[in-house]
């Protein structure tokens, strides 16, 4: 504040000074063009005058409350518009105070356009001066930086480059019109097209590629990110136009480019509508309300205006950490509980249901790490399957209206223990949605969800910031993504439209290479794929496949009001057979026999197909006790 209130100061002592030399300025210019001759007593009382009208003009106006090194258009206009109005005050005063004979138009109007040169001009060299010392100054310490996209969004952020301490400093923009290539915008050339952008990159050596285009279409945008990708250099991004604050400054607006831009479609869209109407004055339980998307679907329904929210968790962690954000983000205003409970516990689960009265339930609970599945299938049958079967009955005990299961992709034809669990979770909402005459049951297929528990991308950040190696399983392992708020929405989706016993299947466009991901992610850090970074093949997990299928052959698709979901048309599911083979594998799951649970969980799923049964999977269960009792 006292730095502030010194720099004030010297301004009004600079401008006190330079109205005082406008005034003596233009007494000289009149005298010596012979203009006018006026008394020494008239040209003392007109820059008294003069100068306190003008100075009281700057101070009313705003003049000094202006940081004058980020100054714009504006600001000049006002001051210049001061100046008018100071120095007209100061006529109307000098005519109605100095005799009737003194008449000098010509002296005031020389005044007056003298201290506006002088008093405009000294603020716009201290402006320009101060930009090139910064840029000097700044040269070492700031990311040189390209910027793609000659447009309006460029002119703001080079402003603002070159008018504060910002990090980057603009060495050059690229652009693909060829009207603008070659052309310069506030002092930096524009090159062209992008497709030199790697090239120039080289060049230039640029640090920071900056993408400055918030209009720009999913394709275009991702064809310039997977060239910028390829240069090693790091990438920032400007959010599309219909996401940009109004009133904030773009640079603070610059963000990572997510790996989610490089996917190759565009985000998924949802009727907010009809997921309004589903929602809201309901009481919505979310089970799994802690993890990454039981989280996000307790972020999304609180937006709707449940009657009561319960997020139920049995890792009081996670649960905690969503019921703070909660707390924060509305203030009391959001009426929700959170219960610390195992879907596994039927009498806890049964006394939260009798207690809350839920009215939908949204079922994300389950364990979904392959690999760790794959050595505990008891414990993946007793979460996902028993806790789902739990569940799912008290809902229809309860009468609830909807029931909506969170599976996977891993589901269909599944090879591995937690993809055939899911399955038969799939199953059992089919057999549910067949007894139950109150409560529809649907299920939502999908695919690797970025960002959530689990999923590749922070163990592939985690790997990169600590230097690499990054792991991979295999070349050419491919896998479908969507994002967190997308999956979500999808099971809000799905349960607005749900008439009971669906399998909504998303169109998720085309897969992608894991080994891809992992060198546009290592690029996104400024590094280069197997140079700075090294790419390590482990080979494929026990039970992972190469590609993950979303129907199975004897599904087919029906279309919904929304072109990106469908409804996969139900594997008939024999009821007796299936409560027989449910309790047959309810009987062996406590036990040691790891096979006869894997060939219990077979016979419920006759679509699993696994590597590891049989004495492979005794071996893998032996060698880890043995781990164990070494350790």
């Amino acid at each position: 504040m006292k730095k502030m209130n010194s720099r004030k100061l010297l301004l009004i002592i600079i401008d006190f000074l330079t109205l005082i030399l406008a005034c003596f300025a233009a007494y000289f210019l009149s005298n010596s063009l012979t203009i006018v001759h006026l008394e020494p007593h008239h040209v003392y009382w007109h820059i008294l005058n003069f100068t306190v009208c003008n100075m009281l003009a700057l101070a009313i106006s705003g003049a000094y409350r202006s940081i004058w090194r980020y100054a714009n258009a504006r600001d000049f206009v006002l001051c210049i518009f001061s100046i008018l109005m100071g120095s007209s005050a100061s006529y109307l005063i000098t005519v109605v105070t100095v005799e009737k004979d003194y008449r000098s138009n010509i002296y005031m109007v020389l005044s007056l356009l003298i201290a506006m040169v002088l008093v405009v001009g000294l603020r716009m060299l201290y402006q320009s001066l101060y930009v090139v010392t910064s840029r000097h100054w700044s040269k070492p310490v700031r990311d040189r930086t390209m910027i793609i996209g000659a447009g309006q969004a460029c002119k703001s952020i080079l402003t603002e480059m070159l008018g504060t301490d910002c990090p980057y400093y603009p060495v050059c923009i690229v652009d693909d019109s060829k009207q603008k290539i070659s052309r310069s915008l506030n002092g930096v050339r524009v090159y062209g097209p992008t497709s030199r952008i790697p090239e120039l990159c080289d060049r230039l050596h640029i640090d920071t590629i900056l993408l400055a285009v918030p209009s720009i279409d999913e394709a275009s945008r991702k064809r310039i990110l997977q060239i910028c990708s390829s240069t090693g250099r790091r990438i920032k991004t400007l959010p599309y136009m219909h996401t940009m604050l109004e009133d904030g400054a773009l640079l603070n607006q610059v963000k990572e480019v997510r790996i989610e831009d490089l996917l190759g479609r565009d985000p998924i869209q949802f009727d907010n509508r009809d997921i309004a109407s589903f929602i809201e004055g309901e009481v919505c339980m979310v089970t799994g309300g802690g993890g990454s998307i039981g989280s996000e679907l307790c972020r999304q329904i609180a937006r709707y205006r449940p009657r009561l929210l319960i997020i139920v968790d049995i890792y009081e962690n996670n649960a905690y950490d969503i019921q703070q954000e909660l707390i924060r983000e509305y203030k009391g205003g959001l009426p929700f509980t959170t219960q610390i409970a195992s879907v596994r516990d039927f009498k806890k689960m049964d006394r939260l249901f009798r207690l809350f009265r839920p009215t939908v339930v949204f079922h994300a609970a389950a364990h979904k790490h392959v690999p760790l599945m794959e050595t505990n299938p008891e414990e993946a049958v007793k979460n996902n399957v028993i806790g789902t079967f739990n569940v799912a009955n008290l809902a229809d005990l309860y009468r609830v209206k909807k029931f909506v299961l969170v599976s996977t992709d891993k589901a269909v034809n599944p090879t591995n223990v937690m993809g055939a669990t899911k399955r038969c979770c799939e199953m059992i909402m089919q057999y549910m949605a067949e007894q139950s005459t109150g409560t529809e049951y649907v299920a939502v297929r999908f695919g690797n969800v970025l960002g959530s528990n689990g999923s590749v991308i922070p163990l592939f950040r985690k790997q990169i910031e600590e230097g690499g190696p990054v792991t991979v399983t295999h070349p050419d392992i491919i896998r479908y993504f969507m994002t967190i708020p997308e999956a979500v929405s999808l099971i809000l989706q799905a349960g607005a439209m749900a008439k009971g016993g669906e399998i909504f299947v998303l169109d998720m466009g085309e897969p992608v290479k894991i080994v891809t991901l992992a060198e546009n992610l290592i690029r996104q850090y400024g590094k280069e794929p197997y140079r700075d970074v090294n790419i390590v093949f482990t080979g494929l997990r026990p039970g992972e496949k190469l590609y993950e299928e979303l129907l199975m052959n004897e599904e087919g698709l029906q279309s919904t009001m929304n072109h990106k979901i469908f409804i996969g048309n139900q594997i008939p599911v024999k009821i007796e057979d299936f409560i027989e083979k449910m309790n047959a594998l309810k009987q062996v799951m406590d036990g040691d026999d790891i096979d006869l649970i894997l060939t219990r969980l077979h016979d419920l799923v006759p679509t699993f197909h696994h590597e590891l049964g049989g004495p492979d999977g005794a071996q893998v269960r032996q060698a880890e006790k043995e781990g164990d009792q070494t350790a």
